[in-house]
């Protein structure tokens, strides 16, 4: 049963939610807040497995919320959603600690899909998306001093511990590749796959993939397009 807590300052939209979540057998809502304040409050009182948290509210924003939240060390994993596809606060939710985003008028299936997704430790933007995203906003990215942009990105202190393969599937996790592309052009089998990823979140301390995208650009393993 994976338990939720709604954070959006429209009851409207909570009422939504909630009886959209309620109509699954695998879900539970744990509870509602209308601000980020609320939002920090009861992850740490509630301790829920997903958080469903909206952008822009009173008091204090969805990305503060979620960058308090992200830093206590909670367990807790934090779905952004927001209005736009590629607008700047989605990217901030981002490199706050946010497992992923979705639109706000995502299909019911598409959040349910998320909301499971980021509950096992996935994530939930496709990652071409996610890579489309980074570009549009990588002059946001560190750009580090001249000697740092020329040195070799594996000899970095988050992917020293690499192997060569892991390094290899970050990279191209980091351009967009999904797992079946991985294991189709490096003939591997998805399993042994999914078996990298999870050695390489475990290794750089990465929450998700969308994290570990995010490093492959901030250690430049990948630049934009």
């Amino acid at each position: 049963m994976t338990s939720v807590l709604i954070v959006d300052d429209q009851p409207l939209q909570r009422l939504g939610f909630r009886m959209l979540l309620e109509s699954q057998d695998d879900m539970t809502v744990a509870g509602e807040g209308g601000s980020g304040a609320d939002a920090v409050r009861m992850a740490a009182s509630i301790r829920p497995d997903v958080i469903l948290m909206d952008i822009r509210m009173p008091d204090m924003d969805g990305i503060e919320a979620t960058r308090r939240i992200v830093a206590s060390g909670s367990a807790s994993r934090v779905l952004i959603l927001t209005t736009f596809d590629l607008d700047e606060y989605a990217y901030a939710g981002l490199r706050a600690g946010a497992s992923g985003f979705l639109i706000k008028d995502a299909l019911p299936e598409e959040l349910l899909s998320g909301i499971r997704a980021v509950a096992t430790g996935d994530a939930v933007v496709a990652p071409r998306l996610t890579r489309r995203l980074l570009d549009a906003f990588a002059d946001q990215l560190p750009s580090g001093e001249d000697s740092g942009s020329r040195a070799d990105p594996a000899k970095h202190p988050l992917l020293s511990s690499l192997t060569d393969r892991e390094l290899q599937i970050l990279t191209v996790i980091g351009q967009g590749w999904t797992n079946t592309e991985i294991a189709a052009r490096l003939h591997l089998a998805e399993s042994t796959v999914k078996t990298h990823v999870g050695r390489i979140l475990a290794k750089t301390g990465a929450r998700d993939r969308v994290q570990a995208v995010i490093l492959a650009y901030d250690t430049k393993l990948v630049r934009p397009a």
